[in-house]
């Protein structure tokens, strides 16, 4: 089909996400709740939870042994180590001195740094697996400005019902309650993995909305793909540091804390169109010319319905069953000098 009918589009509509985390477990002995293991605590469109954590107590600030895998921290005397001199994958400034690595028989240079220095004072504690059944509250308002609709993924008359309720696409297309062994699943990722490594995952909103219809209709989908390189590559997975300070007999000290988790990227995607009569018509009358189909009605209206239609033929078209002209009649007078009889069948001369 050459054309067809035209909708009017939208597709950069405008939207906002809220996120909100529940669930509570154990960790050994502790107790873990959304204030521990949730980042960032408000919510928005990212959103993080902890799976796994290793965790440097007591830092403080000092002097200490640089750790043995840093370029030139190795050494046998104090010659050794340039005073002053940071290197950017090291922990802290080189005093001059070259020191004990802690309890063992070799020696590396000394730094300024918070002491002692992670990869020596690390505890790794074991992973959240009870997280799988944590559960993520993705709430998604969308407008779209063109048709002056606004949409929710959310009844605003059944709010107790969300406490209770998980996503299903037939039975339950309005409550955007996800578990977090659900996304894992639907992203193909084994949980267990993701606790040891951490990862990003892609939560995609999408929103394919006909308003020739009831705008009651639009309901989005839900569709989740891992976002970060996995694998064995250096750069997999997902974690991230940050420290608790505290003060005890007037020296800071504090808890540095590497956190493993599950990142959320929650991205919102948008499509809206209705039948629009002038898009329509610009449509067809473009593919009409485009096969020459608009010169052809037009000659058939003027030969057809305009009083001076023969006018117009003639000059249109060539008229090649014209009559033809009088021919021309040429007379042939024969002279002849002597005998008028001549028998030229018998070949004799004249």
């Amino acid at each position: 089909m050459l054309w067809s009918l035209k909708k009017l589009t939208e597709t950069r509509p405008e939207s906002s996400v809220y996120t909100e985390m529940r669930g509570v477990a154990m960790l050994e002995d502790s107790v873990q709740d959304t204030t521990e293991y949730v980042r960032p605590s408000e919510g928005g469109d990212v959103i993080s939870t902890i799976l796994r954590r290793e965790v440097m107590h007591d830092q403080t600030q000092g002097t200490c042994a640089e750790h043995y895998s840093v370029a030139n921290a190795n050494c046998t005397q104090d010659s050794d180590c340039a005073q002053g001199e940071i290197d950017f994958d090291g922990h802290g400034q080189r005093t001059g001195r070259c020191i004990l690595y802690y309890n063992y028989t070799f020696k590396t240079c000394e730094i300024k740094s918070w002491c002692p220095i992670e990869e020596y004072a690390v505890v790794r504690e074991p992973a959240l697996e009870q997280a799988i059944n944590f559960t993520v509250f993705i709430k998604n308002a969308i407008h779209f400005p063109k048709f002056k609709v606004l949409r929710g993924n959310i009844k605003p008359n059944k709010p107790k019902k969300l406490l209770r309720c998980h996503y299903h696409p037939e039975t339950n297309p309005y409550c955007p309650v996800f578990s977090l062994g659900f996304i894992a699943a639907q992203a193909r990722e084994k949980f267990s993995e993701l606790c040891r490594t951490g990862g990003i995952i892609g939560v995609f909103i999408n929103w394919k909305c006909d308003f020739d219809v009831d705008p009651s209709k639009c309901i989005p989908t839900y569709s989740f793909r891992r976002l970060d390189m996995r694998k064995d590559l250096p750069s997999s997975g997902y974690y991230y540091r940050f420290a608790k300070y505290y003060h005890k007999d007037g020296v800071e000290y504090r808890t540095l804390i590497k956190a493993y988790g599950i990142r959320l990227d929650v991205i919102v995607h948008g499509h809206a169109g209705r039948f629009s009569l002038i898009p329509t018509i610009i449509n067809t009358v473009t593919a009409m010319t485009s096969v020459g189909i608009c010169s052809i009605i037009c000659d058939w209206i003027m030969l057809t319905f305009i009083d001076k239609n023969e006018v117009f033929s003639e000059k249109k078209f060539d008229d090649v069953f014209k009559k033809p002209s009088q021919p021309i009649t040429t007379d042939l007078t024969l002279t002849s000098y002597g005998s008028t009889h001549s028998d030229l069948s018998d070949g004799v001369p004249l």
